[in-house]
């Protein structure tokens, strides 16, 4: 549970379109909501944020205290987070920056608040840079317009397929820099460890969460009203079985980036993605015609006069 003063920013930050007085009265401020590590629970907590271009920067300085934060730790075992900042509430893919690129947003970040200099300067801890994404296909402005359940459906493929992009990019240049490498000594490798690790890992959890989503209530609905599909349905499910086994596979190559020969590794991915890509494709081309006249978001009780259950995909 939060802290009962950060409970009250929480709450004079939610009535107050994000405005706060006290000590963080004209700072930047959001809200964070990660899920915990070991609980499972929701967590929300202010933080003073920096922006950089059009991304969001958290510091984890924890007021330069020996330890990481426990929002930090969250984030790290769910990767895909909840921001408010004002009015505004979206979802984020949390990216912990590494190497140069830590320092060179670190520096920023210190440029814009001195503060988190002070803090560095009390601890011997390295103070991790997390990079907020907006976790959906269409970045931070103009989100993609979703009237129907087919359009939510596409709406998680493209964000599930954007993930993939993101990953194959961040190997490529992994290896880009280990074979442009020249003289004695290491590569210079980009340290892109946490970084390719927090998006297959949310990646993996948010296809986990949407076939769960499809196998507990969405195929359930659609095969009563139409039982002419039950062999398309039996080949999704068996389909969901294959995808969790490539997800591990996918996890596990991933760990193995610095020690696989670059081609065999690159070549691994490829049939892992399209192998991903192929059952995407399938789900939209049996599933989507069905769901084009559902609305989304779904009716509220009081306007169905029903229970008001609905589908997470």
């Amino acid at each position: 549970m939060p802290t009962s003063f950060n409970q009250s920013v929480i709450e004079e930050f939610r009535a107050n379109a994000g405005k706060v007085g006290g000590p963080f009265e004209g700072s930047d401020l959001l809200l964070l909501t990660t899920t915990g590590a070991k609980s499972g629970t929701e967590r929300t907590t202010p933080l003073g944020y920096v922006r950089h271009g059009d991304s969001l920067l958290l510091i984890g300085s924890n007021l330069g205290a020996p330890r990481h934060p426990g929002w930090y730790h969250n984030l790290l075992a769910h990767p895909v987070v909840r921001v408010e900042t004002g009015t505004r509430t979206f979802e984020a893919l949390a990216v912990p920056a590494e190497g140069d690129r830590r320092d060179e947003l670190f520096a920023h970040a210190v440029r814009m608040a001195p503060g988190y200099g002070d803090y560095q300067e009390r601890t011997t801890r390295r103070l991790p840079v997390v990079v907020l994404e907006r976790a959906d296909p269409d970045g931070w402005e103009a989100p993609l317009v979703v009237g129907t359940l087919a359009d939510k459906l596409m709406e998680v493929h493209t964000w599930l397929r954007g993930q993939l992009s993101q990953v194959k990019a961040e190997v490529d240049a992994h290896f880009a820099v280990r074979a442009a490498h020249r003289g004695p000594g290491e590569p210079p490798v980009p340290s892109l460890g946490l970084q390719i690790r927090q998006r297959c890992l949310a990646f993996c959890q948010a296809l986990q969460f949407h076939h769960t989503s499809e196998g507990d209530h969405l195929f359930p609905g659609i095969a009563r009203h139409h039982p002419h599909l039950g062999d398309v349905f039996d080949r999704l499910g068996e389909e969901h079985r294959t995808i969790a086994r490539v997800q591990g596979d996918l996890a596990a190559l991933l760990t193995r980036i610095g020690i696989d020969e670059p081609e065999r590794f690159r070549s691994e991915l490829a049939r892992m993605s399209a192998e991903l890509n192929a059952h995407l494709d399938y789900e939209e081309e049996s599933i989507l015609p069905l769901l084009a006249e559902v609305p989304w978001p779904p009716a509220r009780p009081s306007d169905t006069g029903e229970d008001g259950a609905g589908v997470n995909v």
